[in-house]
């Protein structure tokens, strides 16, 4: 079988080719539906290795060769158990559409049955098509290659960001809580960070943290606040005084903020805190990073939305429901739901490294967010399903326990990006079917 598929980016043949001999690329372009862990890249396209773990244990090993900058490189499978069954052979060309643009075709031949392919294509190439117009706005904004000290980057949000800032030009550094085993990576001690840890480095990303999700008992609320306040203090204090040191200090936050339920209120970066449980832990969890601040850094706190991908999160819990034609509105379905792709989320990240005048709280959601009801009928038709099964309101009550229920599954926050819009931010979807569309592999037809 044969496959091919071709499209034109607004971007020179040299640059396009050198975002794919860039650390990170296969990641930003591996499908996140996919059930696939990239093991190893390619150390270069002439003749390295790339490793994609899939489930059960099968690991597809893809060598580069025929590398001919910038026109064209080949990729073939190369597992030996069975490499006479599968059959394998990816080219990839570039050919000049004009100054300042590409096109790019992608030639496949396989025993792989098309119809699982084409979708596979459509999102590499609509994707590299959004890093590329992302990487030419950020350095249209004064973006020049800096070297990011970043934790959780195993995480979700940590792998994709990594990647993007990677392919766009930057130097990541992983603090990680092992011992460093790779030339990327550092030790990072939570509780007692090495005084030189960030010394050398421009910028740092802070995104590790527990993960939220369970029920809200007293050792759950406990072990999100230790991964958070203190760890976040530490760190900051260790960016103050780093020799030759960042400048930037970038934390995760949430909007939890605002509390868990404020109505129809349209809730800026302006807004009053709210209450409850959440609401406490995110302001604590900001003003920790005080000693960045107090140390002449530009600190900016961003408050994170419902991230939509299928690797992880709400879309990944929901996905498997609604794909089965299970799936409906939470309750009345009248909360308000603010959020964000998680490619948008990447570039808020980004645009907070290089844009010297964001500081402070950003809320990192899209500017169109949806009531709970429009959300679930969204997914339904995007997956060609019905949405007829609404979840009780006591069903997450039984996991979650009344007051994780409250402030997570039934939070209602019509939050809106007041800073990024007064800044003129792009974003790739403003509106939440493309969005999904693209991270399900769903196109409209």
């Amino acid at each position: 079988m044969s496959l091919k598929r071709s499209s034109v980016v607004a971007a020179p043949r040299h640059e396009v080719y050198a975002w794919h001999e860039r650390a990170g690329a296969v990641v930003r372009l591996t499908p996140p539906w996919m059930p696939v862990r990239i093991k190893q890249e390619a150390e270069d396209l002439a003749g390295g290795v790339a490793v994609l773990g899939f489930p059960l244990g099968f690991d597809w090993v893809a060598r580069h060769s025929g590398a001919q900058a910038p026109e064209r490189f080949v990729d073939e499978f190369d597992t030996a158990v069975v490499r006479n069954v599968v059959k394998w052979r990816h080219t990839h060309s570039f050919a000049a559409a004009g100054p300042d643009a590409t096109e790019i075709t992608d030639e496949i031949d396989s025993t792989v049955p098309g119809f699982l392919l084409r979708s596979m294509l459509e999102y590499r190439h609509r994707q590299l098509a959004d890093d590329l117009a992302a990487l030419s706005r950020a350095r249209s904004g004064g973006m020049r290659p800096l070297t990011v000290a970043m934790t959780g980057t195993h995480g979700t949000i940590g792998t994709a960001l990594a990647a993007l800032l990677s392919t766009s030009g930057h130097t990541v550094v992983r603090l990680v809580r092992g011992a460093a085993k790779a030339a990327d990576e550092r030790r990072w001690d939570p509780a007692a960070p090495d005084a030189t840890l960030l010394d050398g480095v421009d910028a740092v990303i802070h995104l590790a943290g527990a993960s939220i999700a369970g029920r809200f008992t007293p050792a759950h609320k406990a072990k999100l606040r230790a991964s958070r306040i203190e760890p976040t203090r530490a760190l900051a204090a260790v960016a103050a005084a780093a020799s030759n040191g960042p400048k930037v200090f970038v934390s995760a936050s949430a909007i939890g903020y605002y509390g868990a339920d404020r109505g129809d209120d349209v809730l800026t970066e302006e807004s009053e805190r709210g209450d409850g449980f959440l609401a406490e832990l995110v302001e604590d969890w900001e003003q920790a990073a005080a000693p960045a601040r107090d140390g002449g850094l530009r600190v900016v706190h961003v408050r994170t939305g419902l991230v939509q991908t299928p690797a992880g999160g709400v879309l990944k819990a929901q996905y498997p429901l609604f794909a089965a034609g299970l799936g409906g509105r939470l309750g009345s379905g009248d909360q308000w739901q603010a959020w964000i792709g998680i490619d948008d989320l990447l570039d808020i990240y980004h645009r907070a490294l290089w844009d010297g005048q964001l500081s402070g709280a950003l809320n990192a959601v899209a500017p169109n967010p949806v009531r709970n009801r429009e959300y679930a009928a969204t997914l339904a038709r995007v997956l060609h399903r019905p949405a007829f099964v609404p979840v009780p309101t006591f069903g997450p009550q039984l996991l979650l326990g009344a007051e994780g229920a409250r402030e997570l599954a039934n939070a209602s926050q019509r939050v809106l990006p007041a800073a990024l819009t007064a800044a003129g931010h792009t974003y790739r979807y403003v509106t939440l079917e493309p969005a999904l569309r693209h991270l399900l592999g769903k196109p409209a037809s």
